[in-house]
């Protein structure tokens, strides 16, 4: 469903599909977090107080009227009146999502804010981040405190030991900017695992955010072929599989695959990725992309890494959360610890954040048989393959590594394979 497309939905279709979005991640629990919207009307719609969240249908969502009547059949979440208040105080917001992910409730019980500087993204997609003081639940004191922080102009506030509230024009980019706040909050504590995060200086996320090819060449007509169509399908299929499996959120991730010589499909710049639809997807021939469409930020990239590397069919660029804490502390992904990873990865390398821009050769350089893919430093995980089913399962491979090498580091030291047993390795499987 494209956010053009969600926002054509009732209220209530557009909370049970992210509030079931949102459990499903684990990102709330069964009796955990709210949501709402504001309609046009000046109704409110919202969750519902102690029904199971993931099990919610469309007649548990609660409506209440400007003048407080309440209609449905069970009670309104015992949070909604910080809801109202934020939607008196802040007119321009039409959705909130409130829950307790447990990255951004660690923040809040350490009252800190997450520096949404360490992935290029975050700064945009939340911008600056409010703190409101803690009070009971449900209480009109909390209610002041959140809203207060809404009215300072903040769109997304930490609640001392309680989570986060998020509000937005709609309920897409509410959720948007909920995943991304909690997936900075996760790639921060995963990296104070290993090592210490580095930031990005506002220079170079503007350098990051000026590489959108507003104004890449147009093709005059587009053909779609039954090849080219079944490549759409792939993608599409594989991007949402990526999300469900935590590998790529709303605010981030390419896919492109070979279509014929060095032309190609690749999905677009700021689509919905869990949802995203066959005729977004964008298709590249030579060099240039269809119209009215604008392909992803790096279609540069994938354009030098086909034409260099013929064997390469398929290449995912994405943000996984274990593989990134090594992305953020700079420190090399050690994939020697089992022969899976280093039968699938061998060396892989780190290459600083800016290498991925327009005119850099550096990547494609790197890329190799030994070396299929790259972990771009406080940016994302450069991954290819022969075909996509081969990219996506060396992209499961790095990330299900480097979750095992977090998790090891508070066991003790690591026991990397011996050059003797990478020498074996490499004579059967090189």
């Amino acid at each position: 469903m494209t956010e053009r497309n969600l926002n054509l939905l009732h209220p209530r279709d557009q909370i049970i599909m992210i509030i079931d979005r949102i459990y499903k991640k684990g990102l709330t629990t069964t009796s955990g977090g709210n949501i709402s919207i504001m309609d046009e009307n000046g109704d409110m719609w919202v969750t519902p107080s102690g029904v199971d969240k993931g099990s919610l249908k469309l007649t548990d969502i609660m409506q209440v009227k400007p003048d407080g009547t309440i209609i449905g059949q069970h009670k309104p979440s015992m949070e909604y009146p910080f809801h109202k208040a934020i939607y008196e105080k802040r007119p321009d917001i039409k959705a909130v999502v409130h829950a307790h992910p447990p990255a951004l409730v660690s923040f809040s019980i350490v009252k800190q804010i997450p520096n949404t500087n360490v992935i290029p993204q975050a700064k945009k997609v939340c911008g600056p981040i409010g703190y409101a003081k803690y009070f009971v639940p449900g209480s009109r004191k909390l209610g002041d405190s959140i809203s207060e922080q809404f009215e300072k102009g903040y769109d997304a506030v930490m609640m001392e030991n309680h989570g986060v509230v998020v509000g937005s024009s709609d309920l897409i980019k509410a959720y948007e900017c909920f995943e991304t706040l909690e997936f900075s909050s996760r790639t921060l504590v995963n990296s104070k695992i290993i090592g210490e995060p580095n930031f990005l200086t506002d220079k170079q996320i503007e350098g990051f955010e000026q590489q959108i090819p507003l104004n890449h060449p147009q093709m005059v007509s587009v053909s779609h072929t039954s090849s080219e169509k079944a490549i759409r399908k792939e993608i599409r299929d594989m991007v949402r599989r990526a999300c469900d499996q935590g590998l790529m959120m709303s605010s981030y991730g390419t896919v492109s695959v070979r279509w014929e010589k060095n032309n190609f499909l690749i999905t677009p710049t700021n689509a919905i990725r869990w949802d995203i639809q066959l005729d977004d997807i964008v298709q590249i021939k030579d060099g240039k992309c269809e119209p009215w469409k604008i392909p992803s930020r790096s279609t540069w990239l994938h354009q030098k890494i086909y034409e260099m590397h013929p064997e390469i069919n398929a290449i995912i660029l994405t943000q996984p959360e274990y593989l990134m804490a090594y992305g953020v502390t700079h420190k090399k992904l050690d994939v020697r610890t089992i022969p899976e990873s280093w039968i699938f990865l061998q060396d892989m390398e780190n290459v600083p954040f800016g290498t991925h821009f327009k005119n850099n050769d550096t990547i494609p350089g790197k890329i190799s048989k030994s070396n299929p893919g790259v972990i771009i430093e406080n940016d994302s995980v450069l991954m290819t393959g022969a075909s996509l089913l081969q990219a996506f399962d060396r992209l499961e491979v790095a990330e299900f590594s480097a979750k095992s090498l977090v998790m090891g580091t508070s066991l003790g030291a690591f026991s990397p394979m011996e050059d003797e047993v990478i020498e074996e390795l490499r004579d059967k499987f090189c």
